[in-house]
């Protein structure tokens, strides 16, 4: 049984104190129990493992029960950390399948649930408040509409495009959510969003205006493979140990010096 550790109580009021969150991935029991003994705020079980456990060049072949598994794995290595799974591709393409896709990763031992879009998932986010399950929502570029979006390039950037997430992120938080990620969008407009909106937003390529930070432990770690994208640093250089990486990771963050300059976007 986890021990009082982070909840959604706890990220709120972090948000009211202005006290950066900081939050990684994980994918494996080793990982998750790293993490969580350093003080890692939030572990995200993301799709994510599609590209850096699995070996693929997008998010979109990873399934319900591959998300199961790393949960499972993950929730054995965490004690304190407030646990996030991301539901998968099509996983919740309707009020019914969101349910039960929601319902096995709980059960797995998820403590909120992370799907990507805006309008689209309104009603899902809804049902699943509702039923007891928290959401996280997603914006800006999500990965699993990779192909749609025509690659991971930034979004946001247009008068048009600014307006549908402001107007998405507070339907989220209307609809029910407890969270917000928005991923490579201009620093003023994550900021303009973690200002308006309730719920913490937690920013990856989104400047430092958010309410916390998260990347994929792989590139944090600089195990990414190919060029890293802008927003990504490696906290393995010059630490002496795994432990003193992610130490080194969550004090930038706190501390507001993640991420600095050159690692984020402008208008």
């Amino acid at each position: 049984m986890k021990t009082p550790g982070v909840t959604i109580r706890k990220l709120l009021q972090m948000k009211r104190d202005r006290q950066p969150i900081a939050m990684l991935t994980a994918y494996d029991a080793a990982f998750a129990h790293l993490l969580d003994r350093c003080g890692i705020d939030c572990i995200l079980v993301g799709d994510s493992l599609g590209n850096v456990i699995q070996g693929r060049d997008s998010t979109v072949p990873v399934t319900l029960a591959d998300m199961a598994y790393h949960v499972a794995c993950v929730r054995r290595g965490t004690d304190r950390a407030l646990l996030i799974a991301d539901l998968p591709f099509l996983s919740y393409s309707d009020v019914g399948q969101a349910i039960r896709s929601a319902k096995r990763l709980m059960q797995a031992g998820a403590e909120m649930v992370k799907l990507e879009g805006g309008a689209a998932v309104l009603d899902a986010v809804a049902i699943l408040s509702r039923l007891g399950v928290p959401v996280c929502g997603h914006l800006g570029l999500t990965p699993q509409s990779v192909h749609q979006l025509s690659g991971y390039r930034v979004q946001g950037r247009t008068p048009d495009e600014q307006q549908r997430l402001i107007e998405d992120a507070a339907a989220l938080e209307k609809a029910g959510a407890s969270m917000l990620v928005v991923e490579c969008i201009p620093d003023a407009l994550a900021s303009r969003l973690t200002e308006a909106a309730g719920i913490p937003v937690i920013g990856i390529g989104a400047g430092r205006g958010v309410d916390g930070q998260v990347l994929v432990l792989y590139d944090a770690l600089g195990l990414n493979a190919g060029q890293a994208p802008r927003f990504v640093r490696d906290f393995a250089s010059g630490a002496d140990s795994l432990e003193s990486a992610i130490a080194g990771y969550i004090d930038a963050v706190r501390g507001g010096e993640f991420p600095g300059p050159g690692e984020s976007y402008d208008d």
